[in-house]
């Protein structure tokens, strides 16, 4: 008998989602979404019960008090599963930021084609924070020294990372004390794999010790480096007008759907797509120009940066070759599905690969050289250009929607004080105050077992509702967009009082858009600068905020989470736990999972939870957010004292005698 599969308004929450699901079942094919529902999860793996670390197994504990091959007990092949996975994340983005360094390096020697330096100012300022002198140079000569010092954060084997001064002084004082501050980048990431080895590392808590390290080696050293330089060689992102959705592709111009991570492919592509050759070259094939779109954080990149629409985030993937539209998908690295191929078979889609370390078989492999990177870039356009000619039937779903991304810890900055007087301490009266309750990041993958979306938008709204600030990165923040939240008017009805008060006199959405998956350090700054602001405390474990992904899926999120726990955060994510093990069978099966909730919180101020029920999330964000502001001194949420006309608000302050005027305006202490 076939398992019962979910409806398309099950599988995902955006209507052009649903329309291409039920075109896929039409014409029968399947996709990540009916493969979820065919393919039950391991409930032994899933929990982190299995290891197949060695040839004497794989060994599936089950059973009270049962033991590996080796002897190895439950809490041990937890944390050596959980530790290799978070090696893997911080792998992959610091990899990302590695590939940037070399770029860089490239730009400032001349041998890059195409690239130049775009943000002179953020050169000399990244490169003064790290000990290089400025005066007196030109840029290629500062970025020729900065690429120097990246490059070498991966292979050091002694000392610090160096990015890792960027935090408060008293979270670099705890790492100090607990020994992970990372000493480099690759050395992390190696000395992970070896203690998970077989009869290596046993200790629970010591395997999670190191998890931290490499994590931190990930969010204050690689994915640092990797925003650092693409601001620098493309520009720091500001707000800008964009589109998002499956409606973004044209029916009669060459649709070329970039997928993956680093932009220094997409960026290059963007380029070469407004040069009048390629223009001119797509006419003669019959089209009215080339149309670029995004999927994944590759759309965050150009989204953030150009302007250029996302077709959507990861489980938008097939869904845009299922509209016959396309005529290649351009990808390089992460979150890039196999079944790719397979699928568009069935159209005339052309697949084209174009990293080194990137090949899916039966793709069209082109690889990129940032050496020559113009000229592969038109050789791709041109290769999907020639392809629009085998374009049949099409079908777009007409939805779309408008945002504004681009809110770097720079602009947001700037736009809280201006040029001359450029300061966080706007966002911080505003916390203090209570108009901002507290803020929420809210980040992460798309989970074909969850519905599309749905979590993602429904917890940002809640937020909302309360005051709470969201920052948003990754495809959690192309769901948000495509649901309209990344607008200024939705902070006009879906809105606290308080927090609707803050975005209309700003003008911001109450939803900030801060990039890809690898921009989460932009958050970690923006922290950072608000204790160094004061009136929040003197470490980020002070601040009312908490971290959120609630839809993951990749070994990424947990190196993301794991990070923003050591950084003083709590952190929560929904869907299913991978160290859960069986409570109700297995008496020792919970020390992991209590170690990186407890132990951690005791340690680092921030814990990790994984909480599958949205209400919940909700309900302990703001239950943390609350005993954050009282444990400061704030006054406790209260909604009724804004929201007013400010005309109708001074004359009744008016009537107030002083001390009782000055609390209406700034909050009463807590008592």
């Amino acid at each position: 008998m076939a398992k019962k599969r979910r409806t398309p308004e099950e599988y995902s929450s955006d209507p052009a989602a649903q329309e291409m699901l039920i075109h896929a079942e039409e014409i029968g094919i399947g996709t990540a979404f009916t493969r979820a529902d065919d393919m039950a999860p391991c409930n032994v793996g899933g929990a982190g019960m299995c290891c197949k670390l060695c040839g004497m197994g794989p060994c599936r504990l089950t059973k009270d008090g049962q033991t590996g091959v080796c002897g190895a007990t439950i809490d041990t092949i937890q944390a050596r599963n959980l530790v290799r996975a978070i090696a893997a994340g911080g792998a992959a983005h610091s990899d990302h930021g590695r590939d940037m360094a070399f770029t860089l390096k490239a730009v400032a020697n001349g041998e890059a084609e195409g690239y130049m330096i775009r943000d002179i100012a953020k050169l000399r300022m990244v490169a003064q924070k790290n000990g290089i002198e400025i005066k007196d140079r030109a840029p290629e000569e500062i970025a020729d020294e900065l690429a120097d010092l990246y490059i070498a954060q991966f292979g050091q084997q002694r000392g610090e990372v160096v990015l890792m001064k960027n935090a408060p002084e008293k979270r670099q004082k705890i790492w100090r004390e607990q020994n992970v501050l990372p000493r480099g980048i690759d050395r992390e990431v190696v000395e992970a794999l070896h203690r998970t080895h077989i009869g290596d590392d046993q200790d629970p808590e010591h395997l999670l010790n190191h998890a931290v390290r490499t994590a931190l080696a990930d969010g204050w050293g690689g994915s640092m480096i990797a925003t650092d330089i693409s601001d620098i060689l493309f520009g720091t992102p500001a707000p800008i007008l964009g589109q998002a959705n499956l409606g973004v592709l044209k029916d009669d111009m060459v649709n070329v759907v970039v997928h993956g991570h680093e932009p220094t492919l997409s960026e290059m592509i963007v380029a070469a797509s407004q040069d009048p050759e390629i223009i001119e070259y797509a006419k003669a094939a019959g089209a009215k120009g080339v149309n670029l779109s995004g999927i994944c954080c590759t759309a965050n990149e150009i989204l953030m940066r150009q302007g250029i629409p996302a077709a959507g985030n990861f489980l938008h993937q097939e869904l845009s070759i299922l509209t016959g539209a396309v005529e290649a998908m351009v990808v390089d690295v992460q979150c890039i599905m196999q079944a790719l191929v397979g699928l568009a078979e069935n159209f005339h889609t052309m697949v084209i690969t174009t990293s080194p370390k990137v090949k899916l078989k039966g793709a069209t492999h082109i690889e990129f050289d940032e050496h020559k990177a113009l000229t592969i870039a038109k050789e791709i356009l041109k290769t999907s250009i020639d392809n629009y000619k085998n374009r049949g039937k099409t079908k777009i779903p007409q939805h779309t929607e408008k945002l504004i991304p681009g809110f770097s810890h720079e602009y947001i900055n700037y736009m809280l004080g201006g040029s001359y007087r450029a300061s966080f301490r706007p966002l911080n009266d505003a916390i203090m105050s209570g108009r901002i309750r507290g803020v929420a990041a809210i980040v992460g993958c798309n989970n074909p077992r969850s519905t599309q979306d749905y979590l993602h938008t429904y917890v940002t709204k809640k937020m909302l509702e309360e005051d709470v600030l969201v920052v948003e990165t990754g495809c959690g923040a192309i769901a948000a967009a495509k649901l309209g939240l990344l607008l200024g008017e939705a902070g006009l009805d879906q809105v606290g009082p308080g927090l609707s008060e803050v975005c209309e006199t700003i003008g911001i959405p109450p939803v900030l858009h801060m990039g890809s998956c690898v921009d989460n350090t932009r958050i970690l700054t923006v922290l950072t600068q608000m204790v160094e602001e004061g009136g929040l405390g003197d470490d980020i474990d002070q601040i009312p905020a908490v971290g959120l992904a609630p839809e993951w899926m990749s070994e990424k999120a947990l190196a993301i989470g794991t990070y923003c726990v050591a950084s003083g955060a709590y952190v929560m994510f929904g869907g299913a736990s991978p160290v859960s093990g069986m409570p109700n069978r297995m008496e020792d099966s919970a020390i992991v999972s209590k170690y990186i909730s407890e132990g951690w919180e005791d340690i680092y101020g921030g814990k990790l939870e994984f909480v599958p029920d949205p209400d919940e999330m909700i309900e302990k964000t703001l239950k943390h957010i609350d005993a954050k502001r009282a444990a400061l001194g704030l006054p406790a949420h209260d909604p009724s004292r804004f929201g007013r006309g400010g005309d109708e608000r001074m004359r009744e302050l008016e009537e107030l005698p002083l001390e009782e005027r000055q609390a209406a305006l700034y909050g009463a202490p807590a008592d």
